[in-house]
């Protein structure tokens, strides 16, 4: 049921995170890295709302996304949460070995784009090899306002046969939200446009998803 058109999107109070279900993957406990997170999220008065499907597999997407701060707010939810997340980096950055080990601990996984085998096949591999795996990109691919998604995301998801996961930043509420996972079809036009559609109401912090 649609929400009166003057009440707010995101009601004030809630957890700064959410319960992870039992079949997300986590990191090994660090109450330290999970406290640092937690107080992140706190002194920048962001909070999580909605719920974490109990799924082994998924591609999670976060949008809009309109600025570096998207990438602070959404570690240190990953931190507070203990949830591992796997983003790819290009192969260059992981030659300075101190470099590579901080990216690596976040998540980060080298990826060679120069390969015969693309992006999408090393990435869609890497899930389907894993036993739990939540693989996580920004649609937009830029911090720029967009007309069309790069649909990588999409290629990656269908490839490895596992649900699109799709997260927000609502910059005038400060909630990072979660939402239902969107099982994909043989039409991509047709799943990009009903996954954008259902991002319509979130806005970040210098535009939202048109």
């Amino acid at each position: 049921m649609d929400a009166p058109v003057d009440a707010p999107l995101h009601p004030p109070g809630g957890p700064r995170v959410l319960p992870l279900p039992p079949q997300a993957p986590r990191v090994p406990p660090n109450p330290f890295t999970r406290w640092i997170g937690r107080t992140v999220l706190r002194l920048g008065g962001w909070r999580m709302v909605g719920a974490f499907p109990d799924l082994p597999k998924v591609v999670l997407i976060g949008a809009p996304h309109s600025t570096n701060w998207d990438g602070i707010w959404g570690f240190a939810a990953k931190m507070a949460l203990g949830l591992d997340i796997k983003i790819l980096g290009k192969d260059s950055l992981f030659r300075v070995p101190v470099l590579g080990a901080l990216l690596r601990r976040f998540g980060v996984i080298p990826v060679d784009r120069s390969a015969a085998h693309g992006v999408v096949e090393q990435a869609a591999d890497m899930i389907m090899a894993a036993d739990r795996l939540w693989f996580g990109l920004a649609p937009e691919g830029t911090r720029r306002l967009v007309e069309r998604w790069k649909p990588g995301f999409w290629k990656i998801a269908r490839a490895a046969g596992v649900p699109v996961l799709p997260a927000y930043f609502h910059y005038p509420d400060k909630v990072i939200g979660i939402g239902p996972p969107f099982e994909l079809t043989d039409d991509m036009d047709a799943d990009l446009a009903r996954i954008r559609d259902w991002y319509r109401p979130w806005q970040g912090k210098y535009h939202g998803t048109p």
